[in-house]
């Protein structure tokens, strides 16, 4: 092992990454659906204001040396996809869908990914993982209710956000046996500012008002702090560990979302929750078993 497991660290380190999340969807929805500005204008300032905020960071991390790749054009596309899920969910958050529900949505990401791994990685998929794949999207139904008279065609924006942050993760799996993790974090924290700008461009309204700034800058510093305590979460203790500590950020958006707009969820999403939740659990398990095994084979 690379590192010293250390659970206590990871799994706080991990809910504070949640925590500071939670409280960015809540300002990032304030600023759309209170203040009037545009999603769009959102994520240009909030993720240029991160990356200077983590810049130190980035450096530490060996700047120069973390540049040099021979797949520019894959990280480009990889940071591309990642910036069409941040606006699609930022759009959602804007519409407004509840953050209760958008959050329960996003949770299907790694379903998404399995089904990705299958059909485009050509990974042996199984007949268990697939089933298990399934039961998510059945819960993800639950939730979303397609069937009801309340269905509204914006509730699929987080799930539009799901899937492109699926894609972006099956390629930083191709691309880790290219490039270090450091080199794949410092593309997408440079990369997502010109491609949001490209986006902003078009209805890029400039912010007014203190509060419209303070809580830009607090949304910013946020996102930062939670990139953050994400990289330190898994440095510090084994990413088995750390991952179910994610499923923290339902109830802390539920509960971000019930103090600043007084949205209560109603009894379906516990259950649809659960069911995603359990399914990527099942999926998460299934994978860290293979890769044991793959790792106790001789070479």
């Amino acid at each position: 092992m690379s590192h010293q497991h250390n659970p206590l660290q990871g799994a706080s380190w991990m809910l504070g990454a949640g925590l500071a999340f939670a409280m960015v969807n809540s300002m990032a929805q304030y600023l759309s659906v209170m203040l009037q500005l545009p999603s769009t204008t959102v994520a240009l300032i909030q993720y240029f204001i991160a990356l200077v905020a983590i810049f130190p960071w980035l450096h530490s991390l060996g700047l120069r040396r973390a540049l040099q790749t021979k797949h520019f054009g894959m990280h480009c596309l990889r940071v591309f996809l990642s910036v069409i899920g941040i606006q699609l969910w930022l759009w959602a958050l804007a519409y407004p869908v509840p953050i209760w529900q958008g959050i329960a949505l996003l949770m299907t990401s790694p379903l998404f990914a399995t089904v990705g791994s299958g059909l485009f990685l050509k990974e042996n998929v199984g007949p268990a993982r697939w089933a298990a794949t399934l039961t998510g999207f059945c819960g993800a139904m639950i939730i979303l209710e397609p069937w009801s008279d309340a269905f509204n065609w914006a509730s699929l924006l987080p799930v539009g956000a799901a899937f492109f942050w699926a894609c972006y993760s099956l390629m930083v799996k191709r691309m880790s046996s290219h490039d270090s993790p450091t080199t794949i974090v410092v593309y997408l924290l440079l990369l997502i500012t010109p491609f949001n700008l490209f986006l902003a461009v078009p209805d890029f309204t400039l912010p007014s008002g203190g509060l419209t700034w303070l809580l830009l800058l607090g949304a910013g510093l946020l996102t930062a702090l939670a990139q953050w305590a994400i990289a330190k979460a898994y440095a510090v203790a084994d990413a088995s560990f750390v991952q179910p500590f994610d499923h923290a950020k339902l109830p802390l958006n539920v509960l971000a979302g019930w103090v600043v707009f007084g949205w209560v969820p109603p009894g379906r999403l516990w259950l649809g929750a659960a069911i995603i939740i359990l399914s990527v659990a099942f999926i998460t398990q299934w994978e860290n078993k293979r890769a044991a095994t793959i790792k106790r084979q001789p070479a």
